[in-house]
């Protein structure tokens, strides 16, 4: 009966810390994706001195397959122009696993924030990975 216990304490720990250990595994993918769209859209804008138009991101005739913003395993991307198209706004929305509950950003200053983490909106002016505090 004490052995059960004790597996049953040492469950009540480590199933917790398994659990963020996951999701902190999966948020690189977000960070390493938005990266990667920022450098495209630099491009982009080097090529046609705006990010787009007010309908979308990278949006001319002969721009790349990238231009979609494509959904990874873990996470779904969004990009939105604003300051008449001279500025946009890449975001990371968690859509599976672990990554549910969570909302990161950046824009064409290199601004990271983080807009929700573990499911709680938060107003971080960094991408949190294992706290609520950059």
């Amino acid at each position: 009966m004490i052995v059960v216990a004790i597996i049953g304490i040492l469950a009540s720990v480590a199933l917790p810390a398994y659990s963020d250990y996951v999701r902190r595994g999966q948020l690189p993918e977000a960070f390493s994706s938005l990266a990667d769209f920022r450098a495209k859209m630099e491009q982009y804008y080097q090529d046609n001195r705006s990010y787009g138009s007010s309908a979308a991101c990278a949006d001319a005739a002969g721009t790349a397959s990238w231009k979609n913003f494509t959904s990874t395993e873990h996470f779904s991307y969004a990009c939105a122009t604003i300051n008449s198209q001279q500025g946009y706004t890449l975001t990371a929305t968690g859509r599976a696993g672990a990554a549910v509950g969570h909302v990161f950003t950046i824009n064409h200053n290199g601004d990271r924030k983080t807009t929700q983490f573990k499911g709680a909106t938060v107003s971080a002016e960094c991408w949190l990975t294992k706290s609520s505090t950059c």
